[in-house]
């Protein structure tokens, strides 16, 4: 008889206080019997499971948005996020799997207009000193990281991170010799520094400086390929964004960042030649170039033009060969009269 009835579904509410009331049990369950806590864990994977078919339907209906804004509500109102965060170390790598989708669509539920998760994150800042050091545990680095990638979709933590000392150790995480470890960090920082324009203007103004003296020498000049290859890409899509006008301008009258910059025109990686070239040319289409910039441009004239009428991508690009062709133009007519006979250093670039 006791198969022919099935227990009751919970609702979203119990879902939430079912699942925290395991978390707490597997949080606290040093000492305790392995048995016990695999049945836990094995609760806690249904009730899970459970949760990601309310949030992402299952294949044949879709998501019902009451049942949706009842499980977000309780999730955050009762503390479960945190509580999911401090447990997934215990967890293993299906369960983590799982209840990362439930985390991170989480992150994106509205309830009466209004980002739940916003609201907690901002009145929760510190869970983010625990996902963000995560990329020092290979072990936990991709689920932490997935996480904290959602979370950045809230400015409040984009610009906490930004603020803190977070940010500067994403220059480390980035570099970690774990491939997919780097490769997870380098996406969040990406986002973390294009994602929310005006936060990240204010941040690039104030912290100018240290900022890109370190984005340099750690990352442009890096000896890494893979941190080459991303440092150059995401300098480009930063300064080529118009809210950092102000940002660009500032970088590309600096000789130093242009003498980097003719170097990676050298790398033998096509893919870095040409997004090295899309930062070139802003220090060449500088309409109010300092003075030893147009000398240096000058004094190289016939070593660029060589190494730009080279520079060839393997695959056609007319947009390519227009800036290109535009850029040597440019060069072509700098004239400086007699105030500048300076010329680069046979080790900076050799053409």
């Amino acid at each position: 008889m006791k198969g022919l009835f099935k227990p009751k579904p919970r609702s979203p509410l119990e879902l939430v206080r079912y699942a925290h009331e395991l978390l707490l049990f597997i949080d606290r369950s040093d000492g305790v019997r392995e048995q016990k806590r695999e049945e836990k864990i094995s609760e806690l994977n249904k009730t899970i499971s459970q949760m990601r078919t309310i949030l992402y339907g299952n294949g044949e209906e879709e998501p019902n948005p009451d049942a949706c804004a009842q499980l977000t509500q309780e999730f955050f109102r009762e503390n479960t996020f945190r509580l999911f965060i401090a447990c997934i170390p215990r967890l293993n790598s299906g369960l983590r799997q799982c209840a990362t989708h439930v985390l991170a669509n989480l992150q994106r539920q509205q309830v009466k207009s209004r980002m739940i998760a916003s609201d907690y994150l901002e009145n929760n800042m510190d869970i983010m000193d625990i996902l963000i050091p995560g990329y020092e545990d290979s072990d936990i680095a991709l689920t932490y990281g997935a996480i904290a990638s959602e979370c950045i979709r809230h400015q409040c933590v984009a610009k906490y991170i930004l603020e803190s000392e977070h940010i500067k150790k994403f220059f480390y995480y980035v570099q970690n010799p774990i491939f997919y470890v780097a490769s997870d960090a380098s996406a969040i920082f990406r986002k973390l520094l294009t994602r929310h324009k005006s936060t990240v203007t204010g941040f690039l103004t104030t912290n100018y400086e240290w900022f890109f003296e370190e984005y340099n020498t750690q990352l442009l000049e890096s000896s890494n390929y893979i941190t080459k290859r991303h440092a150059v890409k995401l300098l480009g899509d930063i300064l080529l964004d118009n809210s950092n006008a102000v940002v660009m301008v500032r970088y590309v009258s600096s000789l130093d960042n242009m003498r980097i910059l003719m170097n990676l025109l050298r790398d033998p990686n096509k893919m870095i030649q040409r997004d090295a070239f899309h930062v070139f040319k802003l220090f060449v289409a500088n309409k109010n170039k300092p003075q030893e910039i147009t000398g240096v441009l000058v004094a190289n004239r016939t070593k660029l033009l060589r190494l730009l009428d080279e520079l060839k991508l393997d695959k056609d690009d007319e947009g390519f060969e227009e800036d290109k062709a535009q850029v040597m133009r440019e060069i072509s007519m700098l004239e400086t009269g007699d105030l500048w006979s300076l010329e680069i250093e046979k080790d900076e670039i050799q053409c």
